[in-house]
């Protein structure tokens, strides 16, 4: 059997686990301990633990739970709600007001939160609701929030930035701004799409049964604004030099369960400890995605099957544009059956060398990676956005919610194809900060 032949048995392997319900970490670290032991013998038991350890053993690590436990302090409290209620005071005028307050409230908390389904939730739960009584279409408001959860990777902090950066050995600093203006590119083409499908089908939205005045609109301020000077702290401490991604994530963390505790009162012992236990859960179950990730990697590189599909991509006889649109396609297939943190440690280490030997920027090729696992967030099978929303409104059907977030997966591949023509758009930010790359 030839390498690339194996790496096929590999993949058809690690897809039938998943699709039998199989958790991605013990997926990845069965596949990885069964191909060894059958190929390399039972003598590749004693590099288990050792690879295990080896996947975590990166101090810059240390700021994903941190990053995590900053955004389950502000899911906690009625920081979305009083985000939401806050664009909702200031935009209730306007025509499709509702809709534009829902994707601006799932931008920012995205990125308050870092999270896709926690800002689904946190904005669904009021949005979809307030949109359907207002005349919305089930289909659009649904679609709108599932997709604007999505901004949640992209717009820093990012948990999957930072992974992409450690994989590449890539700077953190700097996949955090190339991520800002691309967010916002995402956002406003949301947005675009919303008013203009609802004009066309000639849906005449309610304004608000009563007004706001001036003090109801600046009253909710104070409320929202400590946490977008935290988001602001954060990220100038990062590119100013200050901190480290990992102090950064440290302060910014502390700062955020002591905001939710003055601010919204959130000082019982019980719902901190719901505040860590929620935290320690999804930090865990990354960390051990990761080391499984770090195994399973091994055994690709180990039965040379890595070192063998590289050679064969390196080796197709087309231009770097053609090569960039048949690994575009790879991902998007990835994105559909694995998460974007299994996506990154597994692809990225052996995509960036051939990206970046055809003369593309390893940035902007995270930033491009990250839209297209946001494409797999609202996609089947796995489509995790799409099953958060569907458990908020069980009443709407799965397909009419997968129908409402076709048009935005559409979107987010024209913001890939305008990231491919105009690559400025990601990494002008960072250069025009932190200086050009050497």
């Amino acid at each position: 059997m030839t390498t690339l032949a194996l790496g096929l048995v590999v993949a058809a392997t690690l897809i039938v686990l998943l699709l039998l319900g199989t958790p991605v970490a013990f997926a990845l670290g069965a596949v990885a301990v069964v191909f060894l032991l059958i190929f390399d013998g039972p003598g590749s038991i004693g590099v288990l633990a050792d690879t295990l350890f080896g996947g975590l053993n990166e101090f810059a690590l240390l700021s994903i739970p941190m990053f995590i436990l900053m955004g389950a302090a502000i899911a906690s409290s009625r920081a979305g709600s009083d985000l939401y209620e806050a664009l909702e005071r200031w935009l209730y005028r306007v025509p499709g007001g509702l809709l534009i307050s829902n994707l601006g409230a799932c931008s920012v908390f995205a990125a308050l939160s870092g999270s896709s389904p926690a800002t689904c939730a946190a904005i669904g739960k009021m949005g979809i609701p307030e949109m359907r009584k207002r005349g919305y279409p089930a289909s659009l408001a649904t679609g709108s929030i599932a997709a604007g959860g999505t901004l949640g990777i992209l717009i820093p902090p990012s948990i999957t930035m930072i992974v992409y950066g450690i994989a590449t050995e890539t700077s953190i600093g700097r996949l955090f701004l190339a991520g800002l203006l691309p967010g916002l590119m995402l956002t406003l083409l949301f947005m675009a799409w919303s008013l203009f499908y609802a004009y066309r089908n000639g849906y005449r939205f309610k304004i608000g049964d009563r007004g706001y005045s001036w003090r109801e609109k600046f009253v909710i301020l104070p409320k929202i604004l400590p946490f977008l000077v935290v988001i602001a702290l954060v990220l100038w401490s990062l590119y100013g030099g200050v901190a480290t991604p990992s102090e950064a994530a440290g302060v910014g963390a502390l700062v955020c369960i002591l905001l939710v505790v003055f601010i919204y009162r959130v000082w019982q012992p019980v719902r901190l400890w719901e505040i860590l236990r929620s935290a320690t859960r999804e930090s865990v179950m990354i960390m051990l995605i990761i080391a499984t990730a770090a195994l399973f990697s091994y055994m690709m590189s180990s039965l040379h099957i890595t070192q063998s599909l590289a050679e064969w991509i390196a080796g197709l006889d087309v231009n770097k544009w053609l090569l960039l649109f048949y690994v575009n396609i790879f991902l998007l297939v990835a994105g559909l059956f694995l998460p974007p943190v299994a996506v990154i440690l597994m692809a990225a280490p052996t995509l960036v060398p051939i990206i970046t030997q055809a003369g593309f920027d390893p940035i902007w090729f995270g930033v491009l990676l990250t839209i297209n696992m946001e494409i797999g967030l609202i996609t089947p099978p796995v489509g995790l956005n799409l099953y958060v929303i569907n458990g908020i409104s069980p009443d709407i059907k799965l397909p009419t919610i997968l129908w409402g977030a076709l048009p935005f997966m559409l979107a987010m591949v024209l913001g890939i194809v305008l990231l491919a023509v105009f690559p400025g758009i990601a990494t002008w930010l960072p250069d025009h900060l932190m200086g050009a790359q050497q």
